[in-house]
C-alpha cells in the first residue's frame, strides 16, 4: 500500500571502533580484469523472411527470455500522426486471429515474467520470460503478433486503448515536472525532426488515429525483416532454430525500411525559458543536442556526465550541495538514441537560495569543467561504477535490462550484438584529454536554459476528449481473418494455427540452500549461494522500519538514515562516496513498515574493502550538526514536494485515516514524517534513536554471494563480532487502538488536474505472518493482476484508466487493503461506482470463476523459478520468511499449497478479510472537476486543500 521504500541510507549505530583494528583493506581488483568477465556469448541465424535472430545460452535455471524487438519508434511517426508507434504497442496485446482475447492470459497460464512491451524514440519491444517448458508457445504467440494480428484489429480494441494511452499521458502529465520533456524538445529541434515529438503523442494526434491508419502502421513497419528475436536462457539453437522457423518462418516479409534522416542541430543562440509549475521547489536546467550512440564522441560525453552530476562525488554535488549549499540535488545524463542524445544537467535549488545566483554558478562551473575536464582518478572511478553496473545486470537474462536486451540493442541500433563489448572497451579506454574535447566540441554550442519555478501551470488543454470515451460505445466487430498477403502469405500447409501448442515440463523450484550462523556476538547471518556472476549482496536488516519512529518526531528515521552516507567518524562525505566508486560497491538502505536495511552491492573480488567501508558507514556514523542541517532542509523540501505529486498526497492521507496517529502504522506513509517535527529534530533526536534500533540484538545479516559462506563469516566476524548496543532498546506499540472504520470521501483538492487518484483502503483483522496464500490469490483475481477484475474493467473495458491495482500490504502487523486507481477526472464519480461495484459484487455473488482460478493456479506455480532467478530475489526472498516467520523452505513448498486451491476458499478468505463498506476513499483532484461527481454518491464527502504547510 504505502510501503514507500525510503531512499536514503538506513540507520547507523553510534558505537565506536577503530578500522586501523580490523585486516587492512585490500587493493581493488583492476577494471580490465573485471571487463573481461564482461560476456554474452551467442549463436546466430537469419530466416528466409529476413527475421534476425540471437540465442544465448545460460543454464542457472530453468527460464528463458523471449524478447522480440521491432526497428520502429516515434521517429518514424509522420506529422499528425504522433503517438502511433505507442498506441500500436497497445494493440499488440489484444489478441490475434488465432488467439483472441487479451495476450496476458496465455503468458499468465504458462507462469510468464517480466512480462512488459515499451516504446522509446528508436524501437518497440516486446518481452517475457517463461519456464523453458513454455518455450514453444512463446514463440507461436510472438509469431501471432508479428504475422496474424490485423484480422483481430477492431474499432472497439483501437478506441479502448486509445482511451488507455491517453490516461497514461495525463498520468505522466499531472505529475510535477511532467511537462518538462514537451519544453525540451520543443526548443532543441526544428518542427518536423523525427525526434522532435515525444513518443506519447498529442490527444489531438491520438483521437484523430483511424482503424485503417492503425493497420496500415503494423503493414508497414512489422514485418520479420525489421525485427529482431533474441532468445537468453536455458535454451541452445538446436532446439531454438527449429522452433522459430516453424512459427515464424511462414510470415511474408514486409516492406523495407527507409532509413530516417535525422541531423544534429544547433541552436543559432542560447535559449532561455521560464516555466510555471505547481512544484515545491525550483529547479534549472541545461540542455543540448549530442551524437546519437555509434558515435565516437559519445562514450566521453557520457563519461563527461557522469563525472559533472551523475557520480556520488560529482563536480555539481560537491560544489553546489555540499561547499556552497545552493542546491538540494544535481544531476547530469547523456540519454543515448541511435542517431542523436539529449546531454541535460539538472539542479534543484536550495529553498532560500537566490536563484539567479546559482543559474549563474551554474554556468560559471560548466564553463569551467567544459574548459579543464576531469582528472584520470575521476574518469577511473567512472569506469569503475560503470562496469560494476554491467556485471550485476548481466545475472538477468530478460527484463528491462538483462542479456536479452544488451544483444538485442547491439544488433538493431550498430548491426552488431557485440557492441556492448565494444563500448565498454571504449569506456575503459577513454582519457582525459578526450573527454574535455567531445565536451569543448558539442557542449560550447548554444545552450536550451529552462527554469521551472513554483506557481500556476497554464490550463492543461485535454483537446478533445478520446473518442472511446465521448462516443456510444462501439459494437465489436468479430475479428477476421486478415488476406494472405497480409498475414500469412507463404503459409505452410502443415502448420495448424488453431490451438495453441502444448506446454512441455515445467521444472519445480529448487530455491538454493540457506545456511544459518552466528558471530561471536550473537549477530545471527542467513546465507545462500548463487554463483551466476561474481557479485556479493549483503543486507543488515534491523527491526526498526517506519513503524519505529517516534510519534511526536515522524520523520526521525528517514533523516537519520540519509545521514549514514554524510560521514563517519574517519571519513567525510566525499570519501565515502569515492571509496565507493573506486571499488565498484554501492551501499543504500531502505525502510518498509517493519524493517530498515543498510544493503550492500560489492563485486565478490573487492568484498574485504567494501565491507570495511561498510563497517565504518553502520557503526560510526558522526552526524555533524552541519550535515544534520543541510538534511533537515532536504527532507523538508521533499515533503513539501510529495504535497505536489498526487501519489505523494494519497499516501500521506490514507495511513492515519485507517490506522490513527497513535499507532505505528498511521504516519504519512512516505516516511519522510511530520514538516514541524522534522524542523525540530537535532543531533540527539537522531542518536537516540539509532541506539534505541540499530544495535545486534535487532539486527541480522542476510548474504547471498558466488563465495562460500566459510569466506564470508570471518569478514563479517571481524567487523562486526565485537559490536555491542549501549542503553535501552526501542519498542513498537501495536496495541495502540485503531479507529472504528467511518467510510468516507476524503477529497484532496489538487487544481488543475486533467486526472484524479482514488485510493481507497481499510484494516483487516489479519496480521502478516499469519497464513494468507489464499486470500493473496483471490486478491489477485479481484486487483492484483493486469487481468484482474478491477483493472480490466477500468483500463481493458473502459479505457477511463492506464491501470488499477489491489494489494494487500504484508506488514507484520495488521495488515492494509488498498485499491489505487488513477482515472481521468471526468470519470471519477463513475469511476469510484465502478471500484465500489466490482469489489461487491467479488465478495457476494461474483465470486472466483473455473477459468480465474485455473488462470492463478497454473500461474502462481509455473512464474516461481522464473522469479528467484537473481541473487536481489533470493535475498528479498530470504528477508520475506524472515519477517514472517516462514521456515527458509517455504518457496520450495509453495507450488503443493497452489495446486489445492479451490474457489470456494478463496471466495471465503476474501469475504472473511474483505468488508467493503468499512473502506475509506481519498481522492486527489480537482474539486472544482469532480465535487459533483462525488456528492452525488452515498458516502459522506469531506474536502481539504493539498497546499504544502511548512
Amino acid at each position: 500500500m504505502y510501503r514507500f521504500i525510503v531512499g536514503v541510507l538506513a540507520a547507523p549505530i553510534i558505537a565506536l571502533v577503530s578500522l586501523s583494528a580490523l585486516a587492512q583493506p585490500s587493493q581493488p581488483v583492476p577494471t580490465g580484469e573485471l571487463i573481461e568477465k564482461v560476456d554474452i556469448p551467442y549463436e546466430r541465424f537469419t530466416l528466409d523472411n529476413g527475421l534476425r535472430v540471437l540465442v544465448h545460452t545460460d543454464r542457472k535455471a530453468p527460464i528463458v527470455a523471449v524478447s522480440v524487438w521491432y526497428d520502429v519508434g516515434s521517429k518514424d511517426e509522420p506529422k499528425g500522426k504522433t503517438g502511433f508507434a505507442h498506441l500500436f504497442e497497445h494493440l499488440m496485446f489484444n489478441g490475434t486471429e488465432n488467439v483472441p482475447g487479451d495476450f496476458f492470459e496465455p503468458l499468465q497460464q504458462m507462469g510468464a515474467t517480466d512480462v512488459n512491451g515499451t516504446t522509446s524514440f528508436d524501437r518497440t519491444n516486446y518481452f517475457e520470460t517463461v519456464p523453458t517448458g513454455a518455450l514453444e508457445r512463446t514463440l507461436f504467440l510472438e509469431s501471432e503478433r508479428m504475422g496474424h494480428l490485423l484480422g483481430a484489429v477492431t474499432q472497439k480494441t483501437l478506441d479502448n486503448q486509445r482511451g488507455v494511452v491517453q490516461n497514461e499521458k495525463r498520468q505522466g502529465d499531472n505529475r510535477p515536472y511532467g511537462l518538462v520533456e514537451y519544453a525540451r524538445l520543443a526548443a532543441l529541434l526544428p518542427e518536423g525532426h523525427p525526434y522532435g515529438h515525444s513518443p506519447i503523442g498529442s490527444m489531438a494526434d491520438l483521437d484523430a488515429a483511424s482503424l485503417e491508419d492503425v493497420r496500415d502502421w503494423f503493414r508497414q513497419y512489422y514485418g520479420p525483416n525489421n525485427a529482431v528475436l533474441v532468445l537468453a536462457g536455458d535454451v541452445d539453437v538446436e532446439t531454438a532454430k527449429p522452433l522459430v522457423e516453424r512459427y515464424f518462418g511462414d510470415i511474408a516479409r514486409g516492406p523495407e525500411k527507409e532509413p530516417v534522416v535525422a541531423p544534429i542541430p544547433t541552436l543559432v543562440a542560447r535559449k532561455d525559458e521560464v516555466m510555471k509549475d505547481r512544484v515545491a521547489t525550483t529547479q534549472l536546467y541545461r540542455n543540448w543536442i549530442v551524437p546519437g550512440l555509434n558515435d565516437p564522441d559519445t562514450i566521453p560525453l557520457s563519461v563527461g556526465a557522469y563525472m559533472l552530476g551523475g557520480l556520488a562525488t560529482s563536480r555539481l554535488e560537491n560544489i553546489l550541495v555540499r561547499e556552497e549549499k545552493v542546491a538540494l540535488s544535481v544531476s547530469a545524463n547523456v540519454q543515448m538514441l541511435a542517431q542523436i542524445g539529449f546531454f541535460e544537467v539538472r539542479v534543484e535549488v536550495a529553498p532560500g537560495a537566490d536563484t539567479d545566483m546559482v543559474s549563474q554558478r551554474l554556468d560559471a562551473i560548466l564553463a569551467d569543467y567544459i574548459e579543464k575536464g576531469p582528472t584520470v582518478d575521476e574518469v577511473k572511478r567512472v569506469v569503475m561504477r560503470k562496469v560494476a553496473g554491467d556485471i550485476a545486470g548481466l545475472e538477468s537474462v530478460g527484463g528491462f535490462g538483462g542479456k536479452a536486451v544488451a544483444l538485442a540493442e547491439g544488433l538493431l541500433y550498430s548491426g552488431d550484438p557485440d557492441f556492448y563489448k565494444k563500448q565498454l572497451a571504449a569506456l575503459a579506454a577513454t582519457t582525459p584529454a578526450q573527454v574535455t574535447a567531445a565536451m569543448q566540441k558539442w557542449l560550447k554550442r548554444p545552450a536550451y536554459a529552462l527554469r521551472v519555478v513554483p506557481g500556476d501551470r497554464e490550463p492543461y488543454e485535454e483537446a478533445v476528449a478520446s473518442q472511446a470515451n465521448s462516443s456510444a460505445p462501439q459494437e465489436d466487430e468479430k475479428p477476421k481473418p486478415a488476406p494472405a498477403s497480409e498475414a500469412s502469405a507463404g503459409a505452410k500447409a502443415a502448420l495448424d494455427r488453431s490451438k495453441l501448442p502444448e506446454l512441455g515440463r515445467v521444472e519445480e523450484l529448487d530455491f538454493p540452500a540457506v545456511t544459518r550462523t552466528k558471530l561471536s556476538n550473537g549477530v545471527e547471518v542467513v546465507y545462500a549461494n548463487r554463483n551466476a556472476v561474481p557479485l556479493t549482496r549483503i543486507a543488515l536488516s534491523f527491526d526498526a522500519g517506519l513503524a519505529a519512529d517516534p510519534q511526536a518526531k515522524l520523520g526521525t528515521q528517514a533523516l537519520m538514515s540519509a545521514l549514514l552516507e554524510e560521514g563517519t567518524t574517519s571519513l567525510d562525505s566525499v570519501e565515502i562516496a569515492e571509496r565507493q566508486e573506486r571499488l565498484g560497491a554501492t551501499i543504500y538502505g531502505g525502510a518498509t513498515m517493519d524493517r530498515t536495511d543498510v544493503n550492500l552491492s560489492a563485486l565478490s573480488g573487492n568484498l574485504a574493502p567494501s565491507l570495511d567501508l561498510f563497517a565504518d558507514i553502520v557503526r560510526n556514523p558522526a552526524f555533524a550538526p552541519d550535515k544534520v542541517e543541510q538534511q533537515r532542509e532536504r527532507q523538508l523540501a521533499g515533503i513539501a514536494n510529495e504535497m505536489t505529486e498526487p501519489f505523494g498526497l494519497a499516501f500521506r492521507t490514507l495511513p492515519p485515516l485507517l490506522y490513527g496517529t497513535s499507532h505505528p502504522y498511521g504516519a504519512p506513509g512516505t516516511g519522510t514524517g511530520d514538516p514541524a517535527a522534522v524542523a525540530g529534530t537535532g543531533r540527539d533526536d537522531l542518536i537516540a534513536f539509532h541506539r534505541a534500533w540499530f544495535r545486534p540484538e535487532k539486527a541480522r545479516f542476510f548474504v547471498v554471494s558466488d563465495r562460500p559462506l566459510a569466506d564470508i563469516e570471518p569478514l563479517l566476524e571481524a567487523r562486526f563480532g565485537d559490536w555491542q548496543g549501549q542503553g535501552p532498546a526501542g519498542t513498537k506499540n501495536f496495541d495502540a487502538p485503531l479507529p472504528a472504520p467511518r467510510p468516507r470521501i476524503v477529497l484532496v483538492d489538487r487544481k488543475d488536474s486533467p486526472q484524479s487518484l482514488i485510493v481507497g483502503g481499510m484494516v483487516l483483522a489479519i496480521e502478516g505472518a499469519e497464513e494468507m496464500t489464499d486470500l493473496l490469490a483471490a486478491n489477485e483475481v479481484l486487483g492484483g493482476g493486469f487481468l484482474s477484475r478491477l483493472n480490466m474493467d477500468l483500463r481493458e473495458t473502459k479505457g477511463w484508466s492506464y491501470g488499477v491495482s489491489a494489494q494487500i500490504d504484508r506488514v507484520a502487523g495488521r495488515v492494509p487493503f488498498v485499491v489505487t486507481a488513477p482515472v481521468q477526472a471526468d470519470k471519477t464519480g463513475p469511476a469510484l461506482i465502478a471500484l465500489r461495484t466490482g469489489i461487491r459484487a467479488f465478495l457476494t455473488d461474483k465470486g472466483v470463476t473455473a477459468a480465474e482460478l485455473e488462470r492463478t493456479k497454473n500461474g502462481r506455480i509455473r512464474e516461481i523459478p522464473g522469479r528467484f532467478e537473481t541473487s536481489y530475489a533470493v535475498l528479498d526472498g530470504m528477508q520475506r520468511n524472515d519477517l514472517y516467520g516462514r521456515p527458509d523452505d517455504y518457496y520450495d513448498t509453495l507450488a503443493a499449497d497452489y495446486r489445492d486451491m479451490t474457489a470456494a476458499q478463496l471466495d471465503s478468505a476474501a469475504r472473511e478479510a474483505i468488508n467493503d463498506d468499512q473502506m475509506i476513499w481519498v481522492v486527489v483532484g480537482d474539486a472544482d472537476k469532480v465535487k459533483d461527481q462525488l456528492e452525488s454518491l452515498d458516502l459522506p464527502l469531506e474536502i481539504v486543500p493539498s497546499a504544502p504547510q511548512l
